[in-house]
């Protein structure tokens, strides 16, 4: 036998920082344990039934809670934020311009009978550039919110499809009418002048679509609030043709439920696919692993 061996197995190892003796390597512990200089394990949040530990779970939902999101920016809903841009434009000119020059502006945007037979488009395009009633009216305030809310569940271009949805067709759903009754002789030839402008229309149809994407606790709400104050609306008969327009637009919103719901579906389906393409990382990319914690490396 090799005597550096021999001499070697006759010596007792002790820790070069204690000098307790040692067992094969690992420092004697009183009372036999020799686990006490272990490197404690960390200890991760308990999952819920979910599968998702609670502690991250809760701050996740502390960060969803941003109001801020209530409202359009250039970046997060860009369709919303430019259309308000020029609403607000608009707005100012119609309440500091001279009246005659706005009565002008509004003659000439109008979707009445005359207008939409000699320059349908255009004349369609140009009523949806002014708010009836001002920048406070309570339709200028449901644009900001409805409209955000709905393009950041469908996007910009779908949200512009619903709007543009409801104010097309729900205004040549009431005059069409009209023309047919002037042609008849039930209306006089006045009416085919009747002045009619505004984003009353593709609101109420963004609500309507708006509406099928919340929660059932918060959706029947919305419409029976908003039905019931344009059924009011109705029943004073202050402008029927108007408020039986608005009745037709929150329809046709509604209409579009299972459209908006795919889009919705779709939207997150590539939200998802985009975030994990992000977080994904090549096995090749990390290098060597580090050892982890309470393993020795070689």
């Amino acid at each position: 036998m090799d005597r550096s061996t021999t001499v070697q197995a006759d010596v007792t190892l002790t820790d070069p920082e204690t000098g307790a003796p040692l067992l094969d390597g690992v420092p004697r512990q009183r009372g036999g344990s020799v686990t006490g200089s272990l490197p404690r394990a960390t200890t991760a949040p308990a999952p819920d039934i979910t599968g998702v530990p609670v502690a991250p779970r809760a701050r996740a939902r502390l960060r969803a809670v941003r109001p801020w999101r209530l409202f359009p920016t250039p970046t997060g809903t860009p369709f919303t934020f430019g259309y308000a841009a020029v609403l607000v434009v608009t707005s100012v000119i119609a309440d500091h311009a001279d009246p005659s020059v706005v009565h002008a502006l509004h003659q000439g945007s109008s979707t009445d009978v005359a207008h939409l037979v000699q320059n349908p488009v255009l004349v369609l395009i140009a009523s949806a550039l002014w708010i009836a009633g001002g920048i406070t009216s309570p339709y200028a305030i449901g644009f900001l919110l409805v409209l955000t809310a709905l393009e950041r569940r469908i996007g910009g271009l779908r949200t512009a499809g619903v709007f543009l949805l409801g104010h097309v067709v729900a205004t040549l759903a009431t005059e069409v009418p009209v023309g047919l009754s002037v042609l008849a002789g039930h209306l006089p030839d006045s009416s085919l002048h009747r002045l009619d402008y505004g984003i009353s229309f593709g609101v109420a149809a963004s609500i309507g679509a708006l509406a099928g994407l919340l929660s059932p606790w918060l959706r029947w709400p919305v419409l029976t609030g908003f039905g019931a104050m344009l059924v009011g609306d109705l029943l004073t008969f202050a402008d029927p043709m108007t408020d039986w327009g608005h009745l037709m637009s929150l329809a046709i919103g509604i209409s579009t439920w299972p459209l908006v719901r795919r889009w919705r579906a779709a939207r997150g389906a590539s939200s998802t696919s985009r975030t994990a393409g992000r977080e994904a990382v090549p096995e090749a990319d990390h290098g060597t692993a580090a050892p982890c914690l309470g393993t020795t490396a070689p």
